[in-house]
C-alpha cells in the first residue's frame, strides 16, 4: 500500500493533530514527579514495616490501633483468619524479604535475614493453612535465598550459608503429609508440630490445593529433594484432570474422593483464581530453565500452557459477562450464571492477562475496578453488579488491583495508569495510616478501621505501587523469567539440565518462541493516538457502576468520541463440520481414512460430522483449531484439510476468476475550494489491493457484448460514503446513495448482507474494511443466496485494517472517490506476507490460522 504525497495527510490533519497534543502528550508525568511518589511511597512502606519491627516482632502481625503484636489465637482454634496465617512464626518479617530487594535496601535486606534466622523456628504446635503457609512463608524463604546466595548481583550476602534454604526445607517437610491422600489433594491445614489431626476437614478449595506448585517446585530444585514438586505436581493435575465437560474446575472439592461439592460454581476469584495463574506462571518459569541445555527456543512444561490455554478459553467462553468487562461465578458443569457478584481477588485477572498477552481484554476488565475504587476510596471485597452496590464493604489493603495496574502499565506505558497509582498512594495515605502502622479498612462507607495490618500489605500492596513509581528498578530492565508468585515473591529457576521426559511428550509438537503479541494503542476516529482516558470504553465501564466522570476523564474527552455499549464477539465458538452448510449429526468416532494424526498435527479428508472447536487467537487475527474430533490441537501443530468436497463444483468455478481487484482513491475537490487546496487534494492518492467476494458479479472482467460493463467499474470513479448511523452496513440504509460506493466495518452481520443493503440503497457496491492483515474473499451459501436474490451488478470488495483506516481519514477531509482495475505502481510491491500467505479454511467468517488447505 502507498499513499503519494506521504506529508499531504499530515497537513490535511495538522488542526487535529495540534489539539490531540495539547491535550495528551504533555500529561504531567515527569522524572521528579515521579521520583517524588515512589519516595512517598517508600517512606509508606517503611511506616508500616518498622512499626511492626518496633511493636510487633518477633510476632506475626502488627496490630496498629493498639500499637502491639498478633499471632495465633491460641484460645480460639476455630479461628481460621487469624489461625490460617498466623503460625508463631514472624510471618510478616519473611514476607517482606524481597521487598527490600525491590526497595533496593541491602542493609535492610541484611539484617531481616539475620533476624529470621536468628527468631524463626516451625516447631510450634499451630494448624495454619497449608497454602497461605506456602505462598506467604515458603515462598518468603525461597525468595530471600535466592538473592542472598546469588553472587554478582548487589544483595549476595558473603557470610551466608543457606539458612533460609534450610528453614525453607525443614517447612516443607512439615507441610508434606498434608498431601498424603488418595487423590493427592492436601488437607487444607496441617500442624505443623505433629501433622494432619484427627478430624480435619476433607474439603479443600481448588486454589488452595492446586497453586503450590511454584515454591513446592523451587524447593525441590534449590535442594534436590524432588518430593515437594511431585506432591505439587500431582495435586495439581489432580484438580485439572476433574475439570467438566465444558473446561471448568470447581470452587471446592473432596480430598478424599475428588467429588466436586456445593455450590459447583466456576469463576476466576476467591477459592480459583491463583490455579489459573499457576498454570500460567509455572509454564513462564520453566520454559527458560532449561534452555541453555537445549539447542532450540525455550520450551518449558508445555503441559501447563496446554491448561492455561484450554482454561482461559473456558473463562472467556463461560464466564465472561455478556458486555466483556467482567466476569461472573457460574455453574460449572453449564455455564450459566450463577452470582451477579465480582470480589475484590478477581481484580488480579487483568494483570494475568497482561502476562498472557491479552491486553485488549485486561484494559476493560480494570477500567471497571478503578470505577469501583474511585466509588469508593478503595476496593470493597464484594460488589454487586445487578444492584450497582458494594455488598461486603472491607477492605484488607488487598494488592490485586495495584497489581495489575503495574502490568497494564508496563505493558502499555500509557500514564493513565501513573494516575490510578497517584490515587491509590493518596487513599492508602489518607485512609489507612495511622500512627503505630497502616490499618485495613473494615468499612470503607462508615470509614471504621481494623485492627490489622496484614502481611500481604507490605509484602504486596505497597511493593506494586513502588514498582508503578520506579522506572529504573531492575526488575524492569531483567531479562530473567522471574515471576511473582501469588503473594508477590520474586522466584526464578538458573538453568539446569532438563529432565527426561516422556516420549509422547514431544510428539507432533514444534518447538515455538512464545511471544506476546505488542500492545496496539487506541486510536480515533480519525486514526490518532489517544490515551486510554479517552476510550469510549471508559465511559461504559462508569456507566456499569454508577460511576460519574471526573476532571481528567473530561479533559481527556475528544469531539469525535462517543460512548457505544460494547460488540463482544466470542472467545470461542464450536461447529460440526459438514461440506455443504447443512446442520449434520455429529461423528463420534471417525476413522483415521477421515481424520488421522501426521508428523506434525492432523489431516481432515473428509470434514462431514466432524466437531471443531476454535478460540481467539491473542493477537486478535485470527482463530486457532484447538480441539478437532476427539484430539487436542495444541501451539505449533497444524490441521490439514484435504477434502475436495468443501468445494462444490460452482465454488470451484467461481475461485477460478480474478479475486485481487487493483483499487485507487483519490480526492475531489469541491467547486468552491480554494486553489491552493484544491492542488493539494490533487495530489492524494492510495493505491491498495482489494479482494473480491466469490459471489455476486465478478469485477476483474473487461466489459464486452456479453457483459456489459459494471457501475463499480466506472473509470471515472465512483464516489465513496460512510454512513455513520450504519457503519456495519447491517440494517437498511435511510438514503439513497445512488451509483456510490459504500464504506462498512466488519461485523455484525454477513458479508452478503451488506451487499444486499448496500444494492437496496443504489449503490454500486460495497467495500467492508477487515479486522485481520490476511487476503479474505468472503464467500455465501448456495441457500443465502438464492434467498438475497438478483445481486444485480453490485460488488463486495474487502479492504485490509491499514486501507480501511487511511480511507476513513481521507472522508473526514472530503468527497472520495474509488477506481477499479487500474494497475498497482510498479513501486507498490505486494506485502510479503500477503504473497506468501498460507490457503487458510474461513470458518464462517474466521480464519483459522493453524489450517492448510491442500485441496
Amino acid at each position: 500500500m502507498k499513499w503519494l504525497p506521504s506529508s499531504l495527510l499530515l497537513l490535511l490533519l495538522g488542526a487535529v493533530h495540534a489539539s490531540f497534543s495539547a491535550n495528551n502528550t504533555h500529561n504531567g508525568w515527569s522524572t521528579q514527579r515521579k521520583l517524588a511518589l515512589r519516595e512517598q511511597t517508600r517512606q509508606l512502606w517503611y511506616h508500616g514495616f518498622d512499626n511492626y519491627m518496633e511493636h510487633a516482632f518477633p510476632l506475626d502481625e502488627l496490630a496498629p490501633l493498639t500499637c502491639s503484636g498478633r499471632g495465633p489465637n491460641w484460645e480460639n482454634p476455630d479461628d481460621i483468619a487469624t489461625n490460617d496465617v498466623a503460625g508463631n512464626f514472624s510471618l510478616t518479617l519473611i514476607d517482606v524479604l524481597d521487598t527490600l530487594v525491590v526497595l533496593d535496601d541491602r542493609p535492610g535486606f541484611e539484617l531481616a535475614v539475620k533476624n529470621v534466622i536468628k527468631w524463626v523456628s516451625f516447631d510450634v504446635n499451630v494448624r495454619p493453612q497449608v497454602f497461605e503457609t506456602t505462598i506467604r512463608v515458603l515462598g518468603g524463604l525461597l525468595s530471600g535465598h535466592i538473592f542472598a546466595s546469588k553472587p554478582g548481583q548487589p544483595f549476595f550476602l558473603p557470610w551466608y550459608r543457606g539458612e533460609l534454604l534450610q528453614l525453607a526445607h525443614d517447612l516443607g517437610n512439615r507441610l508434606l503429609p498434608a498431601f498424603s491422600t488418595p487423590t493427592g489433594l492436601p488437607y487444607a491445614r496441617i500442624n505443623l508440630r505433629h501433622g494432619v489431626l484427627r478430624g480435619e476437614g476433607v474439603d479443600t478449595c481448588t486454589a488452595g490445593a492446586g497453586s503450590l506448585l511454584l515454591e513446592f517446585a523451587t524447593l525441590s530444585r534449590l535442594t534436590g529433594d524432588a518430593r515437594f514438586e511431585k506432591a505439587a505436581h500431582k495435586a495439581f493435575w489432580a484438580i485439572w484432570n476433574r475439570r467438566t465437560d465444558i473446561g471448568l474446575v470447581g470452587n471446592t472439592i473432596n480430598i478424599r474422593g475428588g467429588s466436586w461439592t456445593r455450590p459447583e460454581v466456576s469463576g476466576i476469584g476467591a477459592g480459583i483464581d491463583s490455579f489459573h495463574e499457576y498454570a500460567l506462571k509455572w509454564y513462564i518459569m520453566s520454559r527458560c530453565a532449561i534452555a541453555l541445555f537445549l539447542s532450540q527456543p525455550c520450551l518449558g512444561d508445555l503441559e501447563f500452557l496446554d491448561v492455561w490455554d484450554d482454561t482461559y478459553a473456558a473463562i472467556m467462553r463461560w464466564s465472561r459477562s455478556p458486555n466483556g468487562f467482567w466476569f461472573r461465578q457460574v455453574n460449572m458443569y453449564t455455564g450459566d450464571a450463577a452470582y451477579n457478584t465480582l470480589d475484590s481477588l478477581s481484580a488480579f485477572w487483568s494483570g494475568l492477562q497482561v502476562l498472557a498477552g491479552d491486553v485488549y481484554n485486561a484494559v476493560k476488565l480494570h477500567m471497571l475496578y478503578y470505577n469501583i475504587w474511585r466509588k469508593h476510596s478503595g476496593l470493597p471485597e464484594v460488589y454487586d453488579m445487578g444492584a450497582k452496590v458494594a455488598t461486603s464493604t472491607q477492605y484488607p489493603l488487598r494488592p490485586e488491583f495495584i497489581e495489575s495496574t503495574w502490568y497494564l502499565y508496563r505493558a502499555t506505558g500509557d500514564p493513565f495508569y501513573l494516575d490510578v497509582a497517584e490515587q491509590i498512594l493518596f487513599d492508602l495515605t489518607v485512609r489507612s495510616k495511622v500512627p503505630c502502622g497502616l490499618s485495613g479498612i473494615k468499612d470503607l462507607v462508615k470509614n471504621t478501621l481494623d485492627d490489622r495490618m496484614e502481611s500481604f500489605a507490605l509484602s504486596e500492596t505497597l511493593k506494586y505501587l513502588y514498582l508503578l513509581f520506579d522506572e529504573d528498578n531492575f526488575l524492569h530492565k531483567s531479562d530473567n523469567n522471574y515471576v511473582f508468585t501469588t503473594e508477590g515473591h520474586l522466584l526464578a529457576l538458573d538453568q539446569q539440565p532438563p529432565k527426561k521426559k516422556p516420549s509422547p511428550r514431544r510428539k507432533m509438537r514444534n518447538i515455538e518462541n512464545h511471544q506476546c503479541p505488542a500492545y496496539t494503542p487506541l486510536t480515533e476516529d480519525s486514526g490518532l493516538t489517544v490515551g486510554i482516558r479517552s476510550s469510549g470504553q471508559m465511559d461504559y465501564a462508569q456507566f456499569l457502576v454508577n460511576q460519574e466522570a471526573n476532571d481528567q476523564d473530561q479533559a481527556a474527552w475528544s469531539p469525535n468520541g462517543w460512548c457505544d455499549r460494547p460488540l463482544v464477539h466470542n472467545f470461542a465458538y464450536e461447529f460440526i463440520l459438514s461440506p455443504n452448510g447443512k446442520i449434520i449429526s455429529e461423528d463420534l468416532s471417525p476413522s483415521r481414512l477421515k481424520l488421522d494424526v501426521v508428523e506434525d498435527g492432523y489431516i481432515v479428508n473428509n470434514v462431514t460430522g466432524i466437531r471443531i472447536h476454535i478460540v481467539q487467537r491473542l493477537d486478535r487475527q485470527g482463530y486457532d483449531v484447538r480441539r478437532l474430533g476427539h484430539y487436542d490441537v495444541r501451539a505449533g501443530q497444524t490441521v490439514y484439510v484435504n477434502d475436495p468436497l468443501i468445494f462444490g463444483p460452482t465454488q470451484v468455478a467461481k475461485m477460478q476468476r480474478a479475486v485481487d481487484i487493483p483499487l485507487r482513491f483519490t480526492m475531489l475537490p469541491e467547486d468552491d475550494t480554494e486553489p491552493h487546496v484544491a492542488e493539494l487534494l490533487n495530489q492524494v492518492e492510495i493505491a491498495t489491493t482489494g479482494y473480491s467476494a466469490l459471489f455476486g458479479p465478478e469485477l476483474a472482467l473487461s466489459p464486452s457484448e456479453d457483459s456489459p460493463p459494471l457501475r463499480i467499474n466506472n473509470q471515472d470513479g465512483l464516489p465513496v460514503f460512510y454512513d455513520e448511523m450504519n457503519g456495519y452496513g447491517c440494517d437498511p440504509y435511510d438514503q439513497v446513495y445512488e451509483n456510490a460506493v459504500l464504506l462498512t466495518i466488519r461485523g455484525e452481520c454477513t458479508f452478503l448482507e451488506k451487499l444486499v443493503h448496500a444494492k437496496d440503497a443504489g449503490a454500486a457496491g460495497v467495500l467492508v474494511v477487515s479486522d485481520e492483515d490476511l487476503p479474505l474473499n468472503p464467500t455465501a451459501d448456495e441457500e443465502d443466496l438464492e434467498a438475497a436474490g438478483d445481486l444485480g451488478d453490485a460488488g463486495l470488495i474487502m479492504l485490509t485494517p491499514e486501507a480501511g483506516r487511511l480511507v476513513g481519514e481521507l472522508l473526514k477531509t472530503g468527497q472520495v472517490m474509488l477506481q477499479l482495475g487500474l494497475s498497482v505502481p510498479e513501486e507498490l510491491p505486494v506485502p510479503k506476507e500477503v504473497e506468501q500467505a498460507p490457503k487458510l479454511l474461513i470458518l464462517n467468517g474466521h480464519s483459522l490460522l493453524n489450517t492448510r488447505l491442500l485441496v
